[in-house]
């Protein structure tokens, strides 16, 4: 079957043989399905839109440094893309999705930035060590953590979740963000800051992501019991809790019938792409958020409100 389907101002054409007619939301993709987390955005059908071309940088990052984990893809490129642009300097660390990382450093290499790749595993808590050392050796200085690195499974229910899948979502999502806070905190200063990835499903409860709901929803503890803890040192902890948004974790997680509707009950009926979310990554790094602290900010699409 052959559709185009508009997003924003630019309109794109997929051709595809699963019969999926366009409904009162718009479809981001055709149902797929990948087979191992974290997903690959390389493979994905149509490619994430992460960049704005349109958007100009005004330096508002000149001279920072930013950790991004998984800024290889999905989310993290777009956080990655446009912190370059607005000036700071990338590091990325990634489990093993080297085909994204190359493509990511070289997109920002090409906007004119520095991105330096760490490939490892965030459970592992010397990788943290190690990104820190590797960090300070290369630009000397960190300012920004963006803690966006996560998994998630689907299960039906509580007893479908094993032992094994249950701890590794936990290491993944809170270890990892907790080794690697912990061993970049003593090189941030007054005015650097600490980005929480929660997640909309937090908000609501997704009966069929048990445990990835319980890692976000403590991930808003940490954030706000954290940013009370450093707000007297000048740094900001804040959470962002996305929406639907058109990364390698869902179709890694989804079967894939429900991939194309994804987003539709949001109040602007339709999921995004990552491009979308960039420019509150960027809000919450500048000096235009030097008042905020110990929030969550609500991505959605009008899903979930107040």
């Amino acid at each position: 079957m052959n559709f185009d389907y508009q997003f924003g101002n630019k309109y794109y054409k997929y051709s595809d043989d699963v019969g999926l007619e366009l409904t009162k939301y718009k479809i981001l993709a055709p149902a797929q399905s990948q087979d191992k987390q974290p997903g690959l955005e390389y493979i994905m059908k149509p490619r994430p839109i992460f960049d704005d071309p349109s958007y100009k940088g005004s330096g508002k990052l000149k001279g920072k440094v930013a950790i991004i984990t998984g800024g290889d893809s999905g989310l993290g490129r777009a956080c990655a893309v446009i912190y370059a642009k607005e000036g700071a300097k990338i590091v990325i660390p990634y489990l093993n999705e080297h085909i994204d990382a190359e493509e990511t450093k070289n997109y920002i290499e090409r906007l004119g930035g520095e991105c330096l790749l760490i490939s490892g595993d965030l459970t592992d808590k010397n990788f943290s060590q190690k990104i820190v050392k590797e960090t300070l050796n290369r630009f000397g200085k960190i300012n920004i953590l963006v803690n966006n690195a996560g998994v998630q499974y689907q299960q039906d229910k509580l007893e479908n979740i094993s032992d094994e899948q249950f701890d590794y979502t936990m290491k993944v999502n809170i270890y990892g963000m907790f080794y690697l806070t912990k061993a970049v905190l003593p090189y941030l200063h007054k005015g650097d800051c600490i980005i929480n990835l929660s997640s909309i499903t937090t908000f609501y409860g997704d009966p069929q992501l048990i445990d990835y709901v319980t890692t976000k929803g403590a991930i808003v503890g940490f954030t706000r019991s954290l940013a009370r803890n450093l707000a007297l040192k000048g740094i900001r902890v804040n959470a962002i809790a996305p929406g639907f948004f058109w990364t390698p974790l869902q179709p890694a997680c989804w079967e894939k019938e429900k991939i194309s509707s994804l987003g539709a009950n949001a109040a602007m009926a339709r999921g995004a792409m990552p491009y979308e979310l960039a420019p509150t990554f960027l809000y919450l790094a500048c000096s235009d958020n030097s008042y905020m602290t110990g929030q969550v900010i609500h991505v959605n699409g009008g899903e979930i409100m107040g």
